[in-house]
C-alpha cells in the first residue's frame, strides 16, 4: 500500500443505509491508461468494462494481449474490504482445485493496491486483477441445462470454500445482502416510476420476506461472494464451455449461505428459456457440493424473489443517480424480466418443487373423510377411466377428439357403471390436443366424476361454506378446502353456513370436478405442466378418499431417467440412444411421438415410420393377420405372393424378382452375395462417406467415419472406394461437381487394368448419409456404364431414400434416369415392422443357386407381407408421395429463408421429405459446426422437436420425418429452429 495515513487505513466498512447511494467512480480511458503506467508500470491501452458500482478496464499490451483487468473500487469501500476481496479470491482458488478466480495479479515490486488521486477528486483504490479468458454467460441467450448445472457446481464449491474463510472487512451492510432485502426494497422502491410495477414489487417482496422472516434464525450464516451470476463467471475456453472461473468479489460479505444460491438462480431467469424450472439443474448441482438443509430449501425461492425485487429497485436507483452508466440503464428490462419470472409460479409451488427435487420433502397431513361425498351404492359400482399415455382406451388418436372423455364416460355408464372417475395426478393424453405446444398442462390436480342421474353429495367433513355459485361450491375445513364444479350442480347450502359431516351440500348429475386443497393453499389450476406438477400436487390431495372411491391409481410409470439407467445396465453400450436425458416415449401418432408426461414431440427423423406412427389401418391389418396365421415363407399363402407382385410392379423392367428379408443390412448383404454369385468375383466399389449396414459384408463397404471411426483404416482389400460426390464440401463443388463421375470411372477402369474387375458398384441414388445431397447429374449413368463394361452389376441402395420419400420419384435412381441391376430397400416398406427386400432380375436371382438356397425365417412372413401391402396401399391412397413433394418444397423454402438470416446454415440439401441442414462456422472454409449441431438438437428436443445429426462430421440436421408430415408441422419445425438459432442452444 502506498499510503501510510493511519486514518485512511482505519477499519471502517461500508453501510449502504448510511450512504444511501453508490454512484460508480468516473474514470476515463486515458486516466485508466495513466494509472496502469504510473502505479503498475504497465504499457497498456485500456478498454472500459461494465460495472454498476466500480470502474473496470481491460488492459491490453501494444500487441493486443490481455494483461489483466484494472479495477478501480468505489470510494465508499475501505481498504480492509478490498483486501478481503483479494484474500477471498486467493482462498477459493487454493481451497477448490480447478476453480479460476480473478485474484490480485499486480506486478511484483509494486503495491498490490494503489491509492490513486485524480484531479483533486476523492482518492481511489486501484489494483490489477487476473484476466480470465473463456467469456461469461452474460446476455439473454439460452443456456443449456448442463451449463446451468456447472454454474451450480461452481457456486456450491465456492460456498464450501468460503465457509472456512475469515478476514477483516467482510462484515458490511450491502443492498445486495438478502438479510437486508426488506430495508433495501423499502428504501429504493420510490425510484421505480411505474405505479403498477411498484405495487407488484411491494406485494411480492412482502410475501417473500414474511416467508423468510419466520425461519431466518435457522439459516446458516457465512462469508459469501454474493454475486456469482452469469455476468461474474468465466467459462472454459474450449470444449463444453462450462463455467469454471469467478470474477468480481466486490460484493463479498457475511450473510445467509443459501443467499449465494439464490443470487445464482436469479441469473437463470434473464435468459431465453429461463423459466423457474430451468433453475432446477443449478439447484441440484449446488446441493451435491454443499448440501442444503430443509430450512434452506424452504427459504430459497422467497430469497430468489427478494433478489429479483432488489435488482429492479437498485437498478432504477442507479439509473436515476448515474444516468451515463450504460451498464446500469441497459440492464433495467432484464432485471424486470427476472422479477416477473421469479413470480410467475407461486413461491410455495416452487418450494415444494425444489424440496421434492432434492429429496428433502417431508410428509404432511392428508384430509380424510368422515362421510364419503358420494353414496356407497354409487362408489361400489364406479369405474376408473385411464386417460394416460399407456391407456388402451385412446388408440387410434382418439385423444385428439375434444369430447372423447365424455364419450368414454358415457360408454362406461351405459355398460352399467353407477359412476365413472378419472385418476388423480396421472398425465392425461387428452390434454395433449395442442400437438404443436411446447409443454401443455397435462397433469390433473383433481378428479373428474360422471354421474348418470341426479345424486346427493354430502359433506365429507364438518366445514364452512366459503362460496356457492351456479357451477361451483367451496367448502373450507380445518384440514383443507374442497372445490366442486359442474354444469348440473344444484347447491343445498348457502355461503357463510357451517355444515356437519354427512349433511347434503348439493345434488349433481353429469360431469363434476372435485379438487381437495391442503390447508388454505392458494388457488391451484385444474391442470398443470409436468415440469411443475410435483410442486402443485404438494398443495392438493387425491380426493378419491373423500369421494368414497377406492384408491385405484394405476401403477406408477417409471420415470425416464430410471428407465434409461435400467437400459444401460442390460443393453450393450454401443446400442446408443438419442439425447443426454431422453424422454420416455410410449406412444406415437402420425408425425408425433408422445412421452409419459403427455407431451408431444414432432418426429423429424423417423424415416422408418413412413406412413406415420400408430396408423389405425396398419394396426388393424396386423392384428387381423396375427389372429389368422404367421409362419415362414416356405408355406404357400396369398399375402407373400401378392406383396411380391405389388413390390415388383413399382420397378421398371427387368427388375421383376423379389427376395424378402428382415432389414436393410440383410438386404444389402444379400445384394452383395447375389453380385458375387452372378459375376464370380468379390471386389466391390463403394462410395466414400456412405453407410450400408452392420453385418460383416455391409460394414466392410460402409465408409462413413461417423458410424465407424475406423471405417477407412479397417476396410478389407476387396473394397475399393471412389470419392464422395459431395457437391457442397467435396473436392469439386457447385458447377465443378460433374468431375466426380469421370474420376469414379477412371478408378473402376484402373481396377480392371490391375486385374481386379469389380463384381459390383453400390451407391445410394441420393446421398443420404451425408445429409440428403443430390448426386451430380449423370453421375449414376456414367458409373453404371463403367461397372457394367467391366462385367459387374449396379446396386442401388434405396433403404433410406426409396418408397416415395423424395417426392418427385418413388425410387431414388429414377432421378438419375438409370435402371440398376439390383435394388435394396427396407425401413419405409415395413413402417417399423422388420421388413426388407432385394429386387433384381430373374437371371441374377437364379445365380444364387451356386451359393446354395436362400431362406429367411421372418422375411416375407404372412404378417410382414400384410404390413408391406398395407404400407403400399396407404402411400398410394393417402397421396403420401405427393405430400412429400408439396410439404417438402414448403419446408425447404422456409429453411432457405432461415439460411438468409442465420450464417450458421451453410446449405439446405435434399428433396421431398429427405433433407439436411448443414451447419458451418464459416461459409468460406465450411468448418463443420459439430458442437453447435449437437447443442441445437438438444435444444430442439426441449422445444418439442426430435431431430438428430448426420454426416461424417455430424454437422448436418437430418430430416426424414413420416411422409404424412403436415405443413403446420413443417412450419413448427422451422419456427423452432429459427428460435434456437436466434436465442442459442
Amino acid at each position: 500500500m502506498e499510503d501510510d495515513d493511519p486514518d485512511h487505513c482505519a477499519m471502517t466498512t461500508f453501510d449502504f443505509f448510511v450512504a444511501g447511494e453508490l454512484p460508480a467512480p468516473v474514470v476515463s480511458t486515458e486516466e485508466a491508461t495513466r494509472i496502469a503506467a504510473e502505479h503498475f508500470g504497465l504499457d497498456a491501452t485500456a478498454e472500459p468494462l461494465g460495472s454498476q458500482q466500480d470502474a473496470n478496464f481491460l488492459l491490453r499490451s501494444p500487441h493486443g494481449a490481455a494483461l489483466g483487468v484494472l479495477k478501480i473500487a468505489n470510494p465508499a469501500f475501505s481498504l480492509a474490504e478490498i483486501e478481503a476481496q483479494d484474500a477471498a479470491a486467493r482462498h477459493v482458488a487454493e481451497a477448490e482445485s480447478g476453480i479460476r478466480t480473478a485474484h490480485n495479479a499486480g506486478p511484483s515490486g509494486r503495491a498490490a493496491i494503489a491509492r490513486v488521486e485524480l484531479d483533486g477528486r476523492e482518492p481511489l483504490f486501484a489494483r490489477i486483477l487476473a484476466y480470465l479468458d473463456g467469456g461469461s454467460l452474460s446476455g439473454d441467450h439460452y443456456v443449456a441445462p448442463q451449463r446451468w448445472a456447472a454454474l451450480g457446481t461452481l457456486t456450491g464449491r465456492a460456498s464450501r470454500a468460503l465457509a472456512r474463510f475469515e478476514a477483516p472487512g467482510v462484515d458490511r451492510v450491502l443492498q445486495w445482502d438478502l438479510q437486508h432485502a426488506d430495508r433495501a426494497i423499502d428504501l429504493l422502491l420510490p425510484f421505480v416510476n411505474d405505479p403498477a410495477r411498484r405495487t407488484r414489487i411491494a406485494e411480492s417482496a412482502q410475501r417473500a420476506w414474511n416467508a423468510v422472516r419466520d425461519i431466518a434464525a435457522a439459516l446458516p450464516v457465512q462469508v459469501i461472494h454474493c454475486d456469482i451470476t452469469d455476468d461474474n463467471v468465466v467459462c472454459t475456453p474450449d470444449g463444453d464451455r462450462e463455467p469454471d472461473g469467478i470474477i468480481d468479489f466486490g460484493d463479498l460479505t457475511r450473510s445467509w449461505a443459501v443467499g449465494e444460491l439464490a443470487v445464482a438462480v436469479s441469473s437463470v431467469l434473464r435468459h431465453a428459456g429461463g423459466e423457474p424450472a430451468a433453475a432446477l439443474p443449478l439447484i441440484a448441482a449446488f446441493h451435491r457440493e454443499r448440501p442444503l438443509s430443509a430450512v434452506e430449501a424452504q427459504a430459497l425461492w422467497p430469497l430468489v424473489v427478494l433478489r429479483a425485487a432488489t435488482l429492479v429497485v437498485s437498478g432504477n436507483q442507479q439509473a436515476a443517480i448515474d444516468a451515463d452508466n450504460d451498464y446500469a440503464t441497459e440492464a433495467l428490462e432484464f432485471e424486470w424480466q427476472i422479477f416477473e419470472r421469479s413470480t410467475d409460479v407461486p413461491a410455495e409451488v416452487m418450494t415444494a418443487l425444489i424440496t421434492r427435487h432434492l429429496g428433502l420433502a417431508g410428509d404432511c397431513d392428508r384430509p380424510t373423510a368422515e362421510t364419503p361425498l358420494l353414496p356407497a351404492e354409487i362408489t361400489a359400482a364406479a369405474v376408473r377411466l385411464d386417460l394416460g399415455t399407456e391407456s388402451d382406451l385412446l388408440d387410434g388418436g382418439r385423444w385428439l377428439d375434444p369430447g372423447v372423455e365424455d364419450d368414454l364416460a358415457r360408454a362406461v355408464l351405459r355398460a352399467g357403471a353407477r359412476a365413472a372417475a378419472t385418476h388423480f395426478g396421472l398425465p392425461r393424453l387428452t390434454r395433449s390436443v395442442a400437438l404443436h405446444s411446447e409443454s401443455p398442462a397435462t397433469v390433473p390436480t383433481g378428479v373428474d366424476v360422471w354421474l348418470p342421474a341426479p345424486t346427493s353429495l354430502r359433506a365429507p367433513v364438518s366445514a364452512f361454506v366459503r362460496a356457492v355459485g351456479e357451477t361451483e361450491i367451496v367448502l373450507a375445513a380445518d384440514t383443507g378446502t374442497l372445490h366442486l364444479r359442474g354444469e348440473a350442480l344444484s347447491a343445498a347450502v348457502e355461503v357463510g353456513h357451517a355444515v356437519s359431516a354427512g349433511a347434503e351440500i348439493a345434488v349433481a348429475a353429469g360431469r363434476i370436478w372435485v379438487q381437495a386443497l391442503i390447508g388454505d393453499s392458494a388457488a391451484v389450476p385444474a391442470f398443470v405442466r409436468p415440469e411443475y406438477a410435483p410442486g402443485w400436487l404438494a398443495l392438493v390431495v387425491d380426493p378419491s378418499g373423500l369421494l368414497g372411491l377406492e384408491d385405484a391409481a394405476p401403477a406408477e410409470i417409471e420415470a425416464a431417467p430410471a428407465l434409461a439407467a435400467r437400459r444401460g445396465a442390460t443393453l450393450a453400450a454401443v446400442q446408443e440412444q438419442y439425447y443426454r436425458e431422453p424422454p420416455r416415449i410410449e406412444r406415437g401418432w402420425r408425425e408425433f411421438l408422445l412421452d409419459t408426461d403427455g407431451r408431444s414431440h414432432l418426429d423429424m427423423v423417423n424415416n422408418v415410420a413412413a406412413i406415420g406412427h400408430g396408423h389405425p389401418r396398419l394396426a388393424d391389418a396386423v392384428a387381423r393377420q396375427w389372429r389368422r396365421l404367421n409362419t415362414n415363407s416356405r408355406f404357400n399363402y396369398g399375402a407373400v405372393v401378392e406383396f411380391s407382385e405389388r413390390l415388383a410392379a413399382t420397378l421398371p423392367d427387368p427388375l421383376d424378382t423379389v427376395f424378402l428379408v428382415n432389414s436393410g443390412s440383410e438386404a444389402v448383404d444379400l445384394a452383395l452375395r447375389l453380385a458375387f454369385a452372378a459375376t464370380g468375383r468379390s471386389d466391390v466399389v463403394a462410395v466414400a462417406e456412405a453407410y450400408h449396414g452392420w453385418t460383416y459384408a455391409t460394414d466392410a463397404i460402409s465408409t462413413s467415419v461417423a458410424d465407424n471411426p475406423n471405417a477407412l483404416s479397417t476396410r478389407p482389400d476387396w473394397v475399393h472406394t471412389v470419392p464422395s460426390p459431395n457437391s457442397f464440401r467435396g473436392e469439386h463443388r457447385g458447377d465443378d461437381a460433374w468431375r466426380y463421375a469421370p474420376e469414379a470411372v477412371s478408378i473402376i477402369e484402373g481396377l480392371v487394368a490391375q486385374g481386379h474387375p469389380p463384381a459390383a458398384l453400390i451407391c445410394e441414388p441420393f446421398y443420404g448419409n451425408a445429409g440428403g445431397i443430390a448426386l451430380p447429374d449423370g453421375y449414376l449413368d456414367a458409373v453404371y456404364r463403367a461397372v457394367r463394361a467391366a462385367g459387374g452389376v449396379a446396386i442401388a441402395d434405396e433403404v433410406q431414400v426409396g418408397y416415395g420419400r423424395l417426392g418427385t420419384w418413388f425410387w431414388g435412381f429414377q432421378g438419375q434416369g438409370v435402371v440398376p441391376d439390383i435394388v435394396t430397400v427396407a425401413k419405409a416398406m415395413g413402417n417399423g415392422q422388420p421388413l426388407g427386400a432385394v429386387i433384381t432380375t430373374r437371371d441374377i436371382a437364379a445365380a444364387y443357386r451356386t451359393q446354395g438356397y436362400f431362406f429367411s425365417s421372418a422375411g416375407g412372413s404372412p404378417v410382414s407381407s400384410v404390413v408391406g401391402l398395407t404400407v403400399l396401399d396407404v402411400i398410394e391412397q393417402e397421396g403420401l408421395q405427393r405430400n412429400a413433394a408439396v410439404v417438402g418444397d414448403h419446408l425447404k423454402a422456409r429453411l432457405a429463408e432461415l439460411a438468409d438470416r442465420h450464417p450458421l446454415i451453410g446449405a439446405v440439401h435434399g428433396s421431398g421429405l429427405y433433407m439436411g441442414v448443414e451447419l458451418v462456422r464459416d461459409r468460406t472454409t465450411l468448418e463443420p459446426a459439430v458442437a453447435e449441431t449437437a447443442g441445437i438438437c438438444e435444444r430442439l428436443r426441449e422445444l418439442g422437436v426430435i431431430v438428430q445429426p448426420t454426416g461424417d462430421h455430424q454437422n448436418v440436421l437430418k430430416m426424414k420425418p413420416p411422409m404424412c408430415l403436415s405443413q403446420a408441422s413443417a412450419d413448427f419445425f422451422a419456427d423452432m429452429l429459427d428460435r434456437v438459432l436466434t436465442t442459442g442452444w
